[in-house]
């Protein structure tokens, strides 16, 4: 009886362990917003990225700081450092986005409607997603071995479509990633809440990655179809 006792208070700390590490994700995810939207504006007002030129060298230089960064947090998951670098990142990474809120607010009538609307639904997706991770019946093992297949694919197709640069496959892709990403946001939570994660900076930097391929694909796909150019 004492044991059974000992397994259910084990079972209750364990709940609220996870609990506590979502809330703390939650926190640091929303922190680290705020230094991306710095790096969207400096983008805008700087282009820092329009001045080097060639696309391939800004190609060459987002894949290098964003894997490069990636593993920094991750080999900082546990300290004060980690929170610093995913700051970094998100800053950076705001930077990276400003070409495409710029192509929205300089090149269409409504484009900051288009860019507000983008942010209500990504926001309105994600709470959507985070309840549903709470409240349904997800089998988190097959969800992520779907999702690990679905982003191999999503990433032959991005790569495929920096050399064919064709409008149908970009939208097709901007599409695809909005499904992809609504489910990665489902399952990364799903995950923290059956203890498949221990550490609040590597869960808000993978929810972070989900939101911002939400949000940027969602404004393209509203920039091709509801976009007005002056």
């Amino acid at each position: 009886m004492d044991n059974q006792i000992q397994d259910y208070q084990n079972i209750g700390t364990e709940v609220q362990s996870q609990e506590v590490i979502l809330q703390k994700t939650y926190s640091l995810l929303a922190w680290s917003f705020l230094p991306c939207a710095a790096g969207a504006f400096a983008g805008l007002m700087f282009n820092p990225l329009a001045s080097i030129g060639n696309k391939w060298i800004v190609l060459g230089l987002f894949f290098a700081f964003f894997y490069g960064m990636n593993f920094m947090i991750e080999k900082n998951r546990y300290n004060n450092t980690g929170v610093t670098l995913l700051m970094v990142f998100t800053f950076g990474m705001g930077i990276m986005l400003s070409p495409l809120l710029g192509y929205a607010l300089g090149g269409h009538s409504n484009g900051a409607s288009l860019v507000g609307i983008a942010a209500l639904m990504t926001a309105g997706i994600f709470f959507t997603m985070a309840q549903l991770a709470r409240s349904s019946k997800i089998n988190s093992n097959a969800l992520g071995k779907f999702l690990m297949t679905g982003g191999i694919i999503l990433m032959i197709g991005v790569v495929a479509n920096i050399f064919l640069q064709l409008p149908v496959l970009s939208l097709t892709i901007s599409g695809v990633f909005v499904f992809f990403s609504s489910l990665m946001i489902m399952w990364q939570v799903r995950v923290i809440l059956e203890g498949g994660e221990d550490s609040h900076i590597s869960a808000a930097l993978s929810i972070f990655i989900s939101v911002y391929n939400l949000f940027s694909s969602l404004l393209h796909l509203l920039l091709a179809f509801a976009g007005n150019d002056d």
